[in-house]
């Protein structure tokens, strides 16, 4: 044998008969020599400390808040719904989540709850046994051969809401000659009788929404004046029609007559808002007078706050607030006793004109700027703060909220031309429309909400239905619905 491992083996079993203490104290002092230290090849991990949320993307998704989500909002509605059934398919059949119905993408917070339960919980393991008794409408037959379970066959016969289509055509087009491209002008405005009041040049036509009759209410060329602001009451029997010398002339649009002309600015009015019986008129005199068309002309009230034009007035719904925006760059907020502002916003970098109170949302204010700000800007009146913002890539003219859901539509000039539909809160597109060459200067929206009309310095009306239907029954049967024979 030789005699080397001879001597290898020796040592070896002389080893192993020596006592366990023995043992551990050499080992120990071998430990302490850095020669003796031996690495394998191996690296077994330990587990015990891991990060599963880190690990496990899925496990991560969970953790997210909605506002890190928001850019998933801008994907298609039909590719997101899609997407959020199968996911919630799989957490049925791989973690048990038990979801039912699937949950609407452009909702805020609903992706996050959803994707948020059973979180605590990555991993499950459970005996599935086939239930004996079952409902044909709850339970899935013992027979069946889907591998499903019953909790995925109810989210996929749940009802799926089709997304809403919004035409990018307009159902109507109407010629509108001498329908002046002026960004401080408001020259269309729709009455609650269905009627559409039209400045151009220097008459006023009436558009029967009902019959497409149209009718010439008045004309200032005899006194040397033009048309530039029109606005109906709540009622719709009244229009007042600002003009270019100052006046502010109240007609009857059923009996074709003038009731009173009103004086006082001496500049263009091109801003006028109605309050009951009491009527708001802007000028470029950078007064705003308020008169109650039921009293002498001497008792009014003016107000001076701007230092340059007034191009929007807007009364909030609950007849407490008026909103006026100049060409200042400045957006106020008046009540209706005092003469100095409440409140006054200075974020706009260019003129004021678009101005709308959400019906939704006490106190809930929106306004756009002008070619130089691009901005849509939200506010909270009731506290003075702002809210939100976003840059809508061109001039902002109009604003006009839907009164039957959370949503608000945009017209815009320089440089796109277009119409864009959004929802708020979230301020995600909803549509685009486009087909005006000019600035889309002129909004107004249908008596029964769910469609516009736009004017442009193209000389063209054009109607668009972008707005949902009114869920109240009653109230679906509109006049405007008389528009469907007429086309």
């Amino acid at each position: 044998m030789d005699q080397e491992y001879e001597r290898r083996l020796l040592r070896q079993i002389n080893h192993q008969n020596l006592p366990t203490e023995a043992r551990l104290s050499k080992c120990a002092s071998a430990t302490c020599s850095p020669v003796s230290v031996k690495s394998g090849d191996r690296f077994i991990p330990t587990r015990a400390g891991s990060n599963w949320s880190i690990n496990f993307h899925y496990a991560n998704e969970n953790c997210r808040s909605p506002n890190q989500n928001h850019k998933a909002k801008d994907a298609s509605s039909d590719s997101s719904k899609d997407a959020m059934a199968y996911a919630a398919l799989l957490r049925n059949e791989l973690l048990g989540a038990g979801i039912e119905t699937v949950p609407d993408p452009h909702t805020d917070d609903r992706r996050h709850a959803v994707l948020s339960q059973d979180s605590h919980s990555l991993f499950r393991y459970t005996v599935h046994t086939k239930r004996v008794p079952f409902d044909s409408d709850n339970e899935v037959s013992p027979y069946s051969l889907s591998p499903l379970s019953n909790k995925s066959h109810k989210l996929l016969r749940s009802p799926r809401k089709p997304a809403r289509k919004i035409s990018k055509i307009p159902f109507k087009v109407l010629d509108a000659p001498e329908l002046q491209d002026d960004f401080y002008l408001n020259l269309v405005d729709w009455s609650a009788g269905n009627l559409l009041s039209v400045g151009l040049g220097a008459c006023v036509y009436l558009w029967s929404a009902c019959t497409s009759q149209v009718t010439r209410l008045c004309d200032l060329s005899v006194d040397g004046d033009s048309v530039t602001s029109v606005c109906w009451n709540e009622r719709g029997s009244l229009v007042a029609v600002g003009t270019h010398k100052g006046y502010v002339q109240i007609w009857d649009a059923a009996g074709g007559r003038k009731l009173t002309s009103l004086e006082g600015h001496s500049a263009r009015v091109g801003a006028l808002a109605w309050n009951g019986e009491q009527l708001s008129s802007g000028s470029r005199d950078r007064v705003i007078l308020q008169r109650d068309v039921r009293t002498p002309p001497s008792a009014e009230r003016r107000l001076q706050g701007h230092r340059q034009e007034v191009c929007g007035l807007k009364w909030s719904p609950d007849h407490q607030h008026l909103a006026s925006g100049g060409n200042d760059n400045k957006l106020l907020v008046w009540n209706s006793s005092s003469l100095l502002p409440v409140q006054q916003y200075s974020d706009h970098l260019a003129a004021v004109k678009a101005i709308a109170w959400s019906p939704h949302q006490h106190g809930l204010l929106a306004s756009g700027g002008g070619t130089a700000d691009r901005c849509l800007r939200f506010w909270n009146t009731l506290t003075g703060q702002a809210l939100q913002s976003t840059d809508t890539g061109s001039q902002v003219c109009n604003l006009a909220w839907s009164k039957h859901a959370n949503e608000l539509v945009s017209t815009h000039g320089y440089s796109q031309n277009q119409i864009l539909v959004w929802k708020y809160p979230s301020l995600t597109q909803v549509a685009k429309l486009t087909g005006h060459s000019y600035r889309v200067l002129y909004l107004a929206v249908s008596p029964d909400g769910e469609a516009i009309v736009t004017g442009a310095g193209d000389e063209t009306l054009r109607f668009w239905n972008v707005f949902s239907k009114t869920r109240c029954t009653k109230e679906s049967k509109s006049v405007l619905n008389l528009f469907t024979r007429i086309r």
